[in-house]
Parts: C-alpha cells; structure tokens; sequence
C-alpha cells in the first residue's frame, strides 16, 4: 500500500487533496474493526467525492491510504493528535505509546513528499482539499446546522468567493465552521498557503454524501463552487495588474 493515491488530469492548475478519504489499517496495527465505519476512522464520503470531483474536472488529485486512527496525516508532525489516543471518545489502546517516528516514515512524511513534489512540478493556481463532518459528535456538542464549512488559514482569497457562492445557491455554509482553519489547516499551510496558492478546504456533512446519489449531488455543487472560484481569482490577478 503507497501512502498516496495519486490521480492524473490534464488541468494541472487545479490540485484537490483528501487527506482523510481511506479506512485502512495496517496488519500490524490494531485498530478496533466497528471505528473504521465512523467518522472517527475516515471522512465518510470525501474520497468518492474528491474521486468524482477529479474525473468531472479532468484534475490531479492526491489522496491519503490509511485511516486518521494509525496518523492523522491532516496535522502537524508534533501535534499532539498525530496518532490519536482517544477520538471522539472512543479509546484507541494501539496508539498508547505507539512509536511516532515510524508511523511518520511509513505513511505521514511519504503522504506529503508526494503533495510537495506535485506541487512543485505544476505550480496550481487553486489547491482545494475536501473533507467531511459528523452531524454531532459524540462527545457533546450540538447538532451542527451547516451542510458544508469553509475553511481557510490567513490567505481567505479563494475561500470567501466559496463561501459567497455557497450561501447565494441557498445552501447553509459555515464560515470557519465546525471548526477554525486557523487551527487545524495543516495540510493546505504546509503545501498552499506556504508557497503563496491561494486554496481553500471544504467540509461538507457526512450525512450528505454517504451514498452514491449524495456524491453526485455534491460533486455538481462543488464543481460550479470551484468554478466561480477560480473566475473570481482570474479576475483578481487581472485586476492587480
């Protein structure tokens, strides 16, 4: 198993990432088997989605192969919550004094070798990583309202034209909802917003596009999102010049 699942297309200014979008667990690792259905285990649906949003686009897209329980491979290298110990309650006794470094060099630093050299060959104009959301943790909290979140670090230039068109198609979307990209946007400030692309996450609720015909669904509605995004862009550049 390769760290990356690396999708070709042809329109190489458009990168999309899924950092989350597989359950698998190593042999040697033992995660519980009924976690790896829930959020807790994967992004329920934003493969198939990221997978449906390449092939629409004709765009590269990169995404992860092992599940957030072994790495979560959507955060820092020294981040407390690298390997998880617990997740949404639930207690993960494998991941108790696990050796970091080796999950690391196995899944974690391959996984973002692949984005950098991606990135550095073709330079995007737009990186984009999808991911998705429970409607309610289990942990408390209330019943999240949003249908998609926008998220996005110090760089908001591509994320508040998403959040615009969003609302204006009538659909509920957070702005740094269910949770900051001030806080946890490791992926796109390493491999964006760190060499200057403008780029944005999209979360959208698991519920949503837990079946085929969600997926579908949602693959139209972000494909005309990241449409208006990139005009938007384009006329942003012309405009400074």
């Amino acid at each position: 198993m390769t760290a990356a699942d690396i999708l070709p297309g042809t329109d190489t200014d458009l990168l999309l990432l899924c950092d989350h979008a597989s359950a698998w667990v190593p042999d040697d690792i033992a995660i519980p088997p009924h976690l790896l259905s829930l959020h807790v285990g994967v992004d329920i649906g934003a493969g198939p989605l990221t997978r449906a949003l390449s092939a629409r686009l004709d765009a590269p897209a990169i995404l992860g192969t092992v599940s957030r329980l072994v790495i979560d491979l959507h955060r820092q290298s020294d981040h407390t919550g690298l390997v998880p110990a617990v997740s949404d309650g639930h207690a993960i006794p494998a991941n108790v004094g696990a050796d970091r470094a080796d999950r690391i060099a196995r899944f974690h630093a391959p996984y973002h070798r692949a984005i950098r050299d991606q990135v550095r060959r073709d330079r995007p104009r737009l990186i984009v990583a999808i991911h998705s959301f429970t409607p309610q943790l289990e942990t408390g909290g209330g019943p999240r309202p949003w249908e998609a979140g926008i998220l996005y670090g110090r760089d908001d230039r591509a994320a508040r034209i998403a959040i615009d068109y969003l609302r204006a198609q009538g659909i509920p979307t957070g702005d740094q909802q269910p949770y900051s990209g001030r806080i946890l946007n490791a992926t796109l400030d390493r491999h964006a917003e760190g060499q200057g692309i403008p780029s944005l996450s999209v979360e959208v609720r698991n519920d949503l596009i837990a079946d085929p015909a969600g997926v579908a669904r949602w693959c139209a509605i972000l494909a005309d999102m990241i449409a208006a995004v990139r005009n938007g862009l384009a006329l942003e550049r012309a405009s400074a010049q």
